[in-house]
């Protein structure tokens, strides 16, 4: 493999949002420097921190937040399914921003908060592990595609190590029977993410963001070496959603992504093999 990483000065984009609050809560105190940016208030720094607010649609801001970083995690962005009006600023052209800024900066490593939506359209009786084609099931998928695509584009053309992480239904705990198979936790999202920026070397990875759920469809059998080891399971939380009742509907019901396929959905169930 290539030359190994000590990660230990970090930077975190959207450092505001869900997982970046998460994230800041746990990585504190484990790296040198946890720089944190984002369009929205952050509060200011605590120990270890530098709070600075950037916009990835400005590729001049990004490359002077990423001065003297090891790794860049990236959440910024639009974080659920929107218009094409909202997505593709952000979505597109904002993270193509911070994988160029990246590359004139220096930054050795990108971690791309990706999404199980960029392989929603797969029928839910078929597991499917890091090796699939994308398989997008909104236009927020299809973002989530690009993104991983240009993290492949920037780690073969321009050395970057790239991690991008197929993130699961992300909460305190799963809330419908869908994410029975598809939770992620707070914790076990702060040891994905770390284990993501300190592993000494990879180059390109596809890891799917799930915790240990008995009914997860996703396996990350291929990216073992990683040392991605989730403690929590949904399968705890199992008597509540039951005693929910909520069923999905058809579409929604056969595919991995849910109620993004069924959402404006008009193609042909039977057509989607």
């Amino acid at each position: 493999m290539g030359n190994s990483l000590v990660a230990r000065k970090i930077l975190i984009t959207g450092a505001a949002g869900e997982i970046g609050s998460v994230l800041r809560k746990g990585f504190a105190g484990r790296f040198d420097l946890l720089r944190l940016t984002d369009i929205k208030p952050m509060g200011g720094a605590r120990p270890g921190e530098e709070v600075c607010e950037a916009n990835i649609l400005d590729q001049g801001a990004m490359i002077t937040v990423m001065k003297d970083i090891d790794c860049v995690v990236h959440l910024a962005g639009i974080p659920r399914e929107n218009s094409w009006e909202q997505i593709l600023p952000m979505n597109v052209i904002g993270c193509t921003n911070v994988f160029e800024a990246a590359r004139a900066a220096g930054v050795k490593r990108v971690v791309f908060a990706s999404s199980n939506h960029a392989i929603g359209f797969y029928h839910r009786d078929e597991p499917i592990d890091t090796n699939v084609m994308v398989r997008p099931d909104c236009r927020y998928g299809v973002s989530k595609a690009y993104g991983e695509a240009i993290g492949r584009l920037y780690a073969d053309k321009h050395g970057l190590s790239v991690s991008c992480l197929r993130i699961g239904s992300f909460r305190l705990k799963p809330e419908d029977e869908r994410q029975l198979m598809t939770w992620i936790s707070h914790q076990d999202t702060v040891h994905l993410f770390e284990r993501c920026i300190v592993y000494p070397d990879y180059h390109f990875v596809i890891v799917y963001g799930v915790s240990n759920n008995d009914q997860n469809l996703w396996s990350n059998s291929k990216v073992n070496w990683l040392g991605y080891r989730p403690k929590d399971n949904a399968e705890d939380y199992v008597a509540e959603i039951i005693e929910k009742g909520e069923a999905e509907d058809p579409v929604a019901k056969a595919f991995h992504g849910g109620s993004f396929c069924s959402a404006e959905f008009d193609g042909d169930l039977e057509r989607i093999e």
